[in-house]
């Protein structure tokens, strides 16, 4: 038995666990956003930054990784680590880029009521939030260079944040 488990922020570049096979997709009914802070990687609790959380609305881009069952507990204490908030895991539909449909796949997103939910604001504020926010895992804008280098162009959302933060960045004379 092999358990799937769907990266949509930073587990599409750094998985961070084994797994025996890596398969990009798209998940129905969903989209990516910036709206979940981040006191612990990429802020602090005193300025948090911003990292993707899903939220329902178009299909969006994942990557879903197989691991063998023996990994669970192990791949569940990390990624409990990392997205350490309050989450719902339910069963969904993935599709990885060669086929129609996919097997019922646990997703776990974060939920609007967890204390570090920080909702939408305009692109801009976004952008200057992740320009100005770091923690132990490095600066906000690491965290959306990677994922948007990740995604190559795939999400207009994160192209166009992160193209506001290079705007801000080069006003700011802070070149990337």
């Amino acid at each position: 038995m092999a358990m799937w488990v769907f990266g949509y922020g930073s587990l599409i570049w750094k998985s961070g666990f084994h797994y025996d096979e890596r398969l990009p997709g798209f998940i129905k009914d969903y989209r990516r956003v910036f709206y979940q802070g981040s006191t612990d990687h990429r802020g602090t609790p005193e300025f948090p930054g911003r990292t993707v959380t899903l939220e329902p609305a178009r299909a969006e881009y994942c990557v879903s990784f197989e691991s063998g069952i023996s990994m669970l507990r192990k791949i569940n204490t990390m990624l409990w680590s990392i997205l350490n908030l309050v989450f719902c895991v339910s069963g969904s539909e993935c599709y990885n880029a060669s086929s129609e449909g996919g097997d019922g796949i646990h997703r776990i997103c974060r939920q609007k009521h967890n204390k570090n939910y920080l909702g939408c604001a305009s692109l801009e504020d976004i952008a200057m939030q992740i320009v100005l926010a770091q923690g132990p895992s490095g600066t906000n804008t690491e965290y959306l260079f990677k994922l948007e280098r990740a995604l190559d162009q795939l999400d207009e959302h994160v192209t166009d944040l992160a193209n506001e933060v290079r705007r801000i960045l080069h006003k700011r004379k802070q070149f990337v």
